[in-house]
């Protein structure tokens, strides 16, 4: 009978335990400042239009609910909040968007460690002209993705010797393909009048190619060679080109279109080569898809660090952008969804904001190389408020000890350590 109770006892105990919830565990991340903030300290949180912010939210609850298997413990809690957002109709007006973020986020401050500011870039999607077939200017292509690279990236994700997107050991760079590694294979979808216009649409990683038959061909990243990506910008600035705040896109235009050969020179030391994937099934007025696979949304869609952040994350952004003119004077106050990602987009609080497509889209895109307050809107579900324990701040450099006054009337003290040998000045510990 003893037992038969004990054995009961134990039953119950286990079924009690399986219907708690797990003990949580706190929210960080390494290297990162987290500070957990409030709605009413996010500078002109008020006049922001939630309602577009809520629907780039909701295509990236789209494919968040379509996750299946293991994810990680932030992408449950966002669920718990495309859940939520899922019971609110399409279009939402902008005081219950609003009501939605508040009711289910925390902003949370986040910055890399010892730094208050994150860092923003912006990109677009490209217009050019092209050509189907190969024919008098037209002689710059654009590939699709050779059969040999994709058998070397699915050989990489068997073997887990190499990561998908960082390196795959051997294949073409730039300079060789520019140089006709790929020629006479038929992996060209069209052919381009201007290899500025091409590489850049690889930085951007889409574009529009306007026909002359009048028909439009969308482009879209497909995969790369494996090679890190390497900024042109700052290679013209480390040769003295330009300085960091002169540097743009249309300067960069500018140079490359007076001295075409150097600008093959600096441009091939970016080794990275994109492939792309026709999607001209996409309408004209639908932007092109970001890497969660939901199509962007102009100034509300952003590219995040995919190795820190979960795609479907809102993120508040404070920053004083050139925008409306060359001098950074517009105040962009705005609620953004991270939905893409790029070769350059390192780090907590980077951020790459997607302008939309065209001349006058590319021009803001590339004058942005600015400082920003980054807030990323943690789920009230992971209760951010108790969970970052403790906020990781930067430690407070040592104060130097001071030797104490002496009193001018008291004696002299003797000086017994005369005679010793002085010791090795020791060297100050730095916290990275």
């Amino acid at each position: 009978m003893i037992a038969l109770k004990l054995r009961t006892l134990l039953l119950a105990t286990l079924l009690l335990s399986l219907c708690l919830p797990a003990q949580a565990t706190p929210f960080k991340m390494p290297g990162t400042e987290l500070e957990p903030s409030s709605f009413s300290k996010l500078d002109r949180w008020q006049a922001d239009d939630h309602a577009a912010s809520f629907a780039a939210f909701r295509k990236s609850c789209n494919a968040l609910l379509k996750r299946r298997g293991k994810i990680s413990p932030f992408a449950e809690d966002l669920q718990i909040a495309c859940k939520a957002a899922a019971e609110i109709p399409l279009p939402a007006d902008k005081a219950t968007a609003k009501k939605f973020f508040e009711e289910n986020f925390i902003p949370v401050r986040i910055s890399k460690l010892g730094e208050r500011d994150g860092f923003l870039t912006g990109y677009y999607e490209p217009i050019v002209e092209g050509s189907r077939t190969r024919h008098g200017e037209y002689i710059y292509p654009i590939y699709r993705t050779p059969p040999d690279l994709r058998s070397r990236v699915k050989q990489s994700v068997r073997s887990l010797r190499h990561r998908i997107g960082r390196k795959i050991a051997g294949y073409f760079d730039r300079g060789a393909i520019e140089a006709g590694a790929l020629e006479g294979r038929g992996l060209e979808i069209c052919w381009l009048k201007d290899p500025i216009e091409s590489f850049f649409i690889h930085v951007q990683g889409s574009a529009r190619v306007q026909l002359e038959d009048g028909k439009q061909v969308r482009l879209n990243f497909d995969a790369h060679n494996g090679y890190p990506y390497v900024s042109i910008g700052k290679v013209m600035i480390d040769k003295g080109i330009a300085t960091r705040d002169q540097m743009s896109m249309d300067l960069i235009r500018t140079y490359f279109a007076e001295d075409p050969e150097e600008a093959r020179e600096i441009m091939n030391q970016n080794r990275s080569y994109v492939f792309f994937r026709e999607i001209s099934e996409l309408p004209g007025h639908v932007e092109p898809p970001g890497a969660q696979g939901v199509n962007l949304t102009a100034l509300r869609s952003i590219a995040v660090d995919k190795n820190l952040h979960v795609y479907g994350t809102p993120f508040w952004i404070e920053a004083e952008l050139p925008i409306d003119s060359d001098k950074s004077d517009t105040k962009f106050r705005r609620l953004m969804i991270a939905q893409d990602t790029g070769g350059a987009i390192i780090g907590p609080a980077r951020a790459d904001l997607y302008f939309g497509a065209g001349l006058k889209a590319g021009t803001q895109a590339g004058r942005i190389k600015n400082p920003g307050l980054f807030y990323m809107l943690v789920p009230k579900s992971a209760d951010p408020s108790k969970r970052i324990d403790p906020v990781p701040l930067p430690e407070p450099r040592p104060k130097e000890a001071q030797a104490p006054k002496e009193n001018p009337k008291a004696a002299p003290k003797k000086d017994k350590d005369k005679d010793a040998p002085k010791a090795k000045e020791g060297t100050k510990a730095s916290k990275t």
